[in-house]
């Protein structure tokens, strides 16, 4: 009887490990991808975001308006439904709608290139210096230190300034020294961040592994460091890109940034803002089109932190 009773326990455990090894395993990053998606904060921001980044692409090539048409009979209306002005127009006549597309077309632009670009500095400059280490990671964040010294805008703007005269006229340009300018310091932040991740990683045993085997350095750094960094870096570039957009906006609204007959929401504001008594829309708009798409990318960012964070695992 009590054999019988062993042997009928011993069945059931090899089913359920049966079963349990039949169930699809899921990774760490499928794991988060749930976790994110419980968020509903940062779901509905990704939507909105989604619908408002779709309608910046669009928007301008289908809308009846185009965002340089000046209506001198129409400088200064009121939003109305009449010929589709729905925001009404600006000092100048032209279609404020359509431009606040576009100038949400080119903020956004500017957050995400300028963003790849620390990106891509950053952790490339973080990984080699915190694997290799000793004097050689001594002294590229001492470049580091020196340059986290410097204030930031007042770096952005001397590199504003001293190529204005070759962009001056050439709006595809500026937009372009734009994208360098604040790319090239936004990654001093990030090769600190990746530099530590780095270091916790260079002892675990995969990394022994492979150095053991005779990788070479840039290979592991490649491979193993630079993939098993991508969590935290994941969650601080949806922080960087609004840090970045209001970067922008402040230089365009010094008149540093992007050039007329372009627009970003900087400039829509800093136009918006000197006509604000006597059309308070031209201000209202673009700044409640920046508010909702800074909430979006932080509220992103906060679900990515919670959804990566192994302590919440």
């Amino acid at each position: 009887m009590g054999s019988a009773s062993h042997n009928a326990r011993t069945e059931a455990l090899m089913e359920k490990t049966i079963e349990q090894a039949n169930v699809k395993g899921r990774s760490l990053w499928d794991d988060a991808r749930a976790r994110l998606m419980r968020n509903r904060a940062a779901v509905a921001s990704f939507v909105l975001l989604s619908v408002i980044t779709l309608l910046a692409i669009v928007g301008p090539w289908v809308w009846p308006h185009e965002y340089d048409h000046v209506y001198k009979s129409k400088v200064g209306i009121g939003p109305t439904l009449e010929q589709l002005f729905i925001f009404g127009t600006d000092s100048q006549g032209r279609d404020l709608f359509v431009r606040l597309l576009f100038g949400l077309r080119v903020s956004l632009a500017v957050g995400v290139i300028a963003t790849f670009v620390s990106l891509v500095i950053g952790v490339i400059w973080g990984a080699t210096a915190g694997y290799i280490g000793g004097k050689v990671d001594e002294f590229m964040m001492r470049i580091v230190d020196t340059l986290y010294a410097m204030p930031f805008i007042f770096f952005v703007i001397i590199l504003m300034v001293v190529f204005k005269d070759f962009t001056t006229g050439r709006p595809a340009l500026n937009i372009l020294l734009i994208f360098v300018a604040i790319g090239a310091v936004e990654w001093l932040t990030m090769a600190r961040i990746v530099r530590g991740q780095t270091i916790a990683l260079k002892r675990k045993e995969f990394i022994e592994a492979a150095e053991a085997a005779g990788v070479r350095p840039f290979t592991i750094i490649r491979r193993h460091i630079v993939p098993n960094v991508l969590g935290p870096v994941v969650v601080y570039v949806t922080l960087t890109i609004p840090s970045v957009i209001l970067a922008e906006s402040f230089l365009s609204f010094l008149g540093l940034g992007v050039q007329e007959p372009l627009t970003s929401l900087g400039k829509l504001i800093s136009n918006g803002a000197q006509d604000m008594e006597t059309m308070p829309w031209t201000l209202l708009f673009p700044a409640i089109a920046m508010m909702v798409t800074l909430f979006c990318f932080n509220f992103i960012g906060d679900g990515l932190r919670d959804a990566i964070d192994p302590k919440d695992r």
